[in-house]
């Protein structure tokens, strides 16, 4: 949408177990019809190309779940069936989410030849303890071996990495990020663990089990990871995510710069220009139903909701103050068609400069370093 970007979100809403941890839509089934999920993914592609513009796709993002957990084939045939739907970009960005067990390592070189140029692998831990916690099925060392892997078959790949453990020293987290960082030069990411209501991890830390590190060694632990980073290279260009300069996770720049995606699969979101309006698309969220609803009726759409200008500039400026360059004025100005003191409290602007947690000019509004740690109590003062 105005030069932010055009992508394709693929969900693969399946894992081997369900981490603690974990809210996103994701389900463990005993088996998987990999041939009846192909062609419901292919024709939901389909028939959002016909129903949205032809602009030139710059990236697809298998995301999950677990993807990796995929047939070959099955990523493929749904590339192909972009291709044919879209015109590609000269350097179309191709991600794929997975996992480091070994089974699925040994198959990066089929994902590569199905098309995949860059792969995310959630290593989380580089501690068996912390894996274990975290409800993982994989050690240290198959992270390692994937990790070195994934270097050999793709030439853009990035780790995640999950801190502020229960029990996690600064010390430790300090020589697990190192370590990562002698094989993983290139683009990291890093979160720290939070509680979300829903998830195995909510009960438990509801009923005593563990407990969560201290606020003041959490922000430790964040000043560290942005200290270590800088000092290879890696510039914290978004909260959580760190790269060497064009090493970017590109389809997520479309997200936070406010651009237009598809999103397919279960539980996936969409944003797309409609008949000249910005429109949210939510699809359903339980696999079965979705299925179900896109062999009856080509796609599997549970909610489509058109944006309004206030709408579009909250959005944007809640997902642009996320990155180190900010909010782009001018394209703000260009969706929603008017100027950021429409969306704004000025005053509380004014306070957050001079309090150092937003930076202006001509061209950007941007969240200083102190910001961002703290962004969702500067949104709630900001945004009107």
């Amino acid at each position: 949408m105005n030069d932010g970007g055009f992508g394709l979100y693929v969900h693969w809403p399946f894992c081997q177990s369900k981490c603690p941890y974990c809210d996103f839509n994701s389900h463990v089934r005993e088996k998987i019809d990999q041939t009846r999920w192909t062609t419901g993914l292919s024709a939901e592609i389909e028939y959002f190309a016909a129903n949205a513009d032809g602009r030139p796709l710059d990236t697809i993002f298998f995301g999950g779940g677990t993807p990796s957990l995929m047939n070959p084939e099955t990523i493929a045939t749904v590339i192909e069936t972009a291709r044919k739907a879209w015109s590609f970009s000269n350097d179309i960005e191709i991600t794929m989410e997975a996992n480091p067990s070994s089974v699925e390592a040994s198959r990066f070189a089929e994902y590569a030849n199905a098309g995949v140029n860059r792969v995310s692998l959630g290593v989380q831990s580089l501690s068996d303890k912390a894996l274990k916690f975290l409800g993982r099925q994989h050690s240290a060392e198959d992270a390692i071996k994937a990790i070195e892997i994934a270097s050999s078959n793709f030439s853009r790949w990035s780790v995640d990495l999950i801190y502020a453990l229960p029990g996690q020293s600064l010390r430790a987290w300090e020589t697990e990020l190192e370590t990562v960082l002698s094989f993983a030069s290139t683009h990291l990411s890093a979160y720290q663990l939070t509680i979300e209501p829903g998830t195995a991890f909510h009960g438990a830390h509801s009923r005593g089990l563990f407990e969560m590190p201290e606020e003041e060694l959490a922000g430790q632990l964040f000043e560290e990871t942005q200290s270590i980073m800088a000092s290879k290279g890696l510039e914290n260009y978004e909260i959580s995510n760190h790269a060497q300069p064009g090493e970017e996770a590109r389809h997520n720049l479309i997200y936070w710069r406010g651009g237009s995606w598809i999103g397919v699969g279960p539980g996936a979101h969409g944003r797309l220009d409609i008949c000249g309006q910005r429109t949210a698309l939510r699809q359903v969220r339980s696999p079965e139903a979705w299925i179900s609803k896109v062999e009856g009726s080509g796609h599997g759409i549970a909610e489509s909701q058109t944006l309004n200008s206030h709408d579009i500039g909250r959005e944007n400026l809640m997902m642009g103050l996320r990155l180190n360059e900010g909010v782009d004025l001018q394209r703000l100005s260009l969706q929603t068609g008017a100027s950021l003191d429409t969306f704004i409290d000025e005053t509380a602007l004014n306070i957050l400069i001079e309090n150092g947690f937003l930076e202006i000019n001509a061209s950007h509004l941007r969240a200083t370093s102190e910001g961002r740690q703290r962004l969702n109590a500067v949104l709630s003062r900001l945004i009107t």
